[in-house]
């Protein structure tokens, strides 16, 4: 058996039904072996590069996964296919996008991923909820993931943190879905 690993990733999506994507990928994370740990809060968030688009929810979980980054890179671009995403605009709209942020070994860089995310200081989005379950998050690098987030600018700033009745619990999907019963209730 393989030492575990901790990863923390990133959800997203704008088209279809956003939370239910976000849910099925964590589902299909953890019937693979994966071990989700803990998951953010939805946050609507404006569309960045692409503004002609629906609104986005984002959020971050933390698993335990025996997965090397390239095997775990892998598996989520075949969930992301399962679930129906299609190669599109890049910065678009999309039914799920799920990106591997940060790994537990510190930095990976190969052709195909890059660890931590080359653009996660830049991406309020994704600091907000990373922060909301792990408010001390450090880089490799030493700088913490709170002073990242507080030295950008406003216009960064997420439309809506906390989003009532579109939280994770109202999916009901911490203890009744199967294989991901073991997440930390926030």
């Amino acid at each position: 058996m393989r030492p575990r690993s901790t990863y923390w990733i990133g959800l997203g999506a704008n088209l279809g039904d956003p939370p239910r994507a976000m849910a099925e990928m964590l589902e299909g994370l953890a019937l693979a072996g994966d071990r989700i740990e803990a998951a953010s809060s939805l946050y609507r968030t404006a569309p960045r590069d692409l503004e002609d688009q629906p609104p986005f929810l984002n959020a971050a979980a933390r698993l335990s996964s025996e997965a090397e980054p390239r095997a775990l890179l892998a598996r989520v671009k075949n969930l992301e296919s399962a679930i129906g995403r299609r190669p599109g605009l890049r910065f678009g709209p999309r039914l799920i996008d799920c990106d591997l942020l940060l790994w537990s070994g510190g930095a990976w860089s190969d052709a195909a991923l890059v660890i931590p995310h080359p653009r996660l200081t830049d991406r309020r989005f994704a600091l907000v909820p990373l922060l909301e379950i792990d408010p001390d998050l450090v880089l490799p690098d030493g700088r913490g993931l709170a002073e990242c987030e507080r030295a950008l600018p406003y216009a960064e700033q997420p439309v809506d943190r906390h989003l009532p009745g579109e939280a994770w619990a109202a999916l009901d999907w911490r203890g009744s879905r199967p294989g991901v019963g073991d997440v930390e209730d926030r």
